[in-house]
């Protein structure tokens, strides 16, 4: 999940657990592809004792956006928490934690912090604690993390910093009933798609959301050179009721960092850039959609789109720009 990580006999750079890379036919650089999420559902445990009930689990890793500011000893730590997924209720539950312990994987590696998904847990190595929290309903909010075609500048790429591409957005928002709008930079396009979470909040303080597996079941539409989305160069997400504008750190850090990228936008990631993409990025959907000037453009930005972090651990920070659709029903019914 994040650089640095290590299984078995190899080493490894960030990844996510995806389906793909899925060719497109026909898909060229400059259309598009509109992948829209139709359904989600948790998948059942098949544990012994547990078949049936639906499990995802949460890290507040040494990724996280907290892990310099712990109050209370052991400093520094990772806690793992457990959830239990009501999808017919719509929320989680925690039922239990602990801290993160050296493990040993199957293969002799030793896992001294959280490093890499799927790691088997001896349970005697641990001190669990029943939750303090077990009495919290968390909504669900499924969506998929990670929705991404292959970028242009390199043939192998860390799953975990987003860019103009897709990648890992980790935005909420993208779940049932729901689009995201990708630009495609090489031949079919190569859609990966996966990371899926059970519920999440803006920002991702902890470095991870309530992570689970899921079935999704999604339509991939190809827009040849798609006029009506004005400016195709950026994940756009469009719900029933919003469009949702993606602004990072470094947009096309692959071009901007050259070779070093991939490890240099961790180091580089500011939310005072996020915020001035998603800024430039909202002007320019105005202006170019809704035929604004640059001063009302401002001036409805200010008045009636909200900005928010979307994540703040994933090598290349997130803001997104929530324009609501119902602002302009009346232009519509001119």
């Amino acid at each position: 999940m994040h650089p640095s990580s290590a299984a078995g006999p190899e080493k490894v750079s960030a990844f996510h657990i995806c389906t793909g890379p899925i060719y497109v036919k026909n898909a060229e650089p400059g259309d598009v592809i509109e992948v829209h999420i139709e359904d989600m559902l948790p998948r059942p445990s098949r544990g012994p004792g547990h078949e049936g009930r639906y499990f995802g689990s949460n890290v507040a890793a040494w990724w996280g956006y907290h892990y310099g500011e712990l109050l209370k000893e052991p400093k520094p730590r990772e806690n793992v928490t457990i959830y239990e997924i009501f999808p017919d209720e719509g929320y989680a539950q925690a039922l239990y934690s602990y801290h993160w312990a050296p493990q040993t994987d199957p293969y002799g590696v030793v896992h001294r912090t959280y490093d890499y998904p799927g790691v088997p847990v001896k349970t005697s190595d641990l001190e669990v604690h029943q939750s303090a929290i077990g009495h919290v309903r968390i909504p669900l909010r499924p969506h998929f993390g990670v929705v991404a075609l292959a970028p242009r500048e390199v043939d192998f790429i860390d799953s975990v910093p987003p860019a103009y591409f897709g990648g890992n957005l980790d935005n909420w928002r993208l779940g049932k009933g729901s689009s995201v709008f990708l630009p495609v930079s090489v031949h079919g396009g190569l859609l990966s798609i996966g990371d899926p979470h059970a519920a999440q909040g803006d920002g991702e303080l902890s470095g991870t959301a309530i992570e689970c597996s899921m079935t999704g079941r999604v339509r991939i539409t190809l827009h040849k050179r798609d006029e009506r989305l004005c400016d195709p160069t950026y994940p756009l997400i469009e719900t029933p009721t919003e469009w949702v504008l993606t602004g990072f750190s470094h947009p096309d850090y692959l071009t901007e960092f050259g070779a070093k990228g991939q490890g240099e936008v961790y180091a580089k990631s500011s939310l005072d850039l996020a915020m001035k993409d998603a800024f430039r990025k909202a002007r320019r959907f105005l202006m170019a959609t809704h035929r604004l000037s640059e001063d009302e453009a401002v001036a409805v930005m200010s008045a009636a789109v909200d900005f928010g972090v979307t994540q703040v651990v994933d090598g290349n920070w997130g803001v997104h720009a929530i324009i609501r659709k119902a602002i302009f029903e009346t232009e519509r019914e001119r």
